[in-house]
């Protein structure tokens, strides 16, 4: 089973796919990208959009080893979950087969990092054990922002948030396995080389995860950016930003700091080739992919 990785000076970063989005996800969740805006970006194709103008997204996690830690990146969607979006509902893959094949099984992971509580980001926190949802990493501690957190607790949930808090977050709080971190302007270090940077707009305490070794530096972008367009229209925003002008100007500040250090950029819904460096086009900036 292959499972796409990249070298950041000793560290290995591996791409652990879950499922291939749906063609309707991208009009739905990036709405301004339309088949003509698109169209004016033909680097895009063929591995990030269609000749039709349809942006192509997936779903992933990352997993890495620093400081001795087996390390997992958001969660993806999860098996078996009830979720109001059918592209998500009740999914059956081989998520934790091509987890166990980059050498990460459930049992064997140290940390898991949350860039944010959304279900796609969270889903396989928990599986489903015996009718209970149990969580996924029964050795692990799970960290997320304490502003996400806080945010959520005190925020007015629809049914089917509720439902995924239920099922993906609660367990976990409740096994005493999630921990809270407060993520300060300039970032945090949660193990040796691994860096929460605060990223807020998508949600509240968003973060990023930024990967330093051997003098290389690569990001982990979350849902701060959710597809390489935005690398060239950093104005075009997710339909689920909680506060758009946010996310617009934390999107533009990250991709001005990236562009032409040569930091890998690893989007955690960019399809296959996923990573690429963020470089100049004429005026502007577009991402430019690098195979695993």
């Amino acid at each position: 089973m292959a499972v796409p990785s990249w070298t950041i000076g000793e560290l290995t970063v591996h791409r652990v796919d879950e499922a291939l989005l749906p063609p309707a996800t991208g009009r739905w969740l990036l709405p301004a990208a339309s088949p003509e805006v698109v169209a004016r970006h033909g680097w895009l194709q063929p591995d990030f959009a269609g000749g039709d103008g349809v942006l192509r997204l997936a779903t992933h996690s990352f997993a890495v080893t620093a400081g001795g830690l087996r390390i997992l990146v958001d969660t993806g969607v999860g098996n078996g979950k009830q979720r109001a979006n059918p592209a998500w509902h009740d999914l059956r893959t081989d998520y934790l087969d091509r987890l166990a094949a980059a050498g990460f099984a459930p049992e064997s992971v140290d940390l898991v990092v949350l860039t944010h509580l959304h279900a796609d980001h969270v889903g396989w926190n928990t599986r489903s054990v015996d009718g209970e949802w149990v969580p996924t990493f029964p050795h692990a501690r799970y960290l997320t922002s304490r502003v996400e957190r806080e945010f959520w607790a005190g925020y007015a949930m629809d049914g089917p948030r509720r439902q995924m808090f239920r099922d993906s977050v609660l367990p976990v709080e409740a096994a005493g396995q999630l921990d809270l971190v407060d993520v300060p302007a300039g970032g945090v270090e949660v193990a040796p080389g691994v860096r929460l940077e605060p990223t807020p707009g998508h949600t509240p305490g968003h973060v990023a995860v930024r990967l330093d070794s051997g003098g290389r530096t690569a990001l982990i972008t979350g849902d701060s950016v959710h597809h390489p367009i935005q690398v060239s229209s950093p104005d075009i925003g997710s339909c689920v930003d909680i506060d758009p002008g946010l996310a617009e100007r934390t999107r533009r500040g990250l991709l001005a700091s990236l562009a032409g250090t040569g930091t890998l950029v690893l989007g955690t819904h960019f399809p296959a080739p996923t990573a690429g460096h963020v470089v100049a086009d004429g005026e502007g900036l577009r991402f430019a992919a690098v195979h695993g």
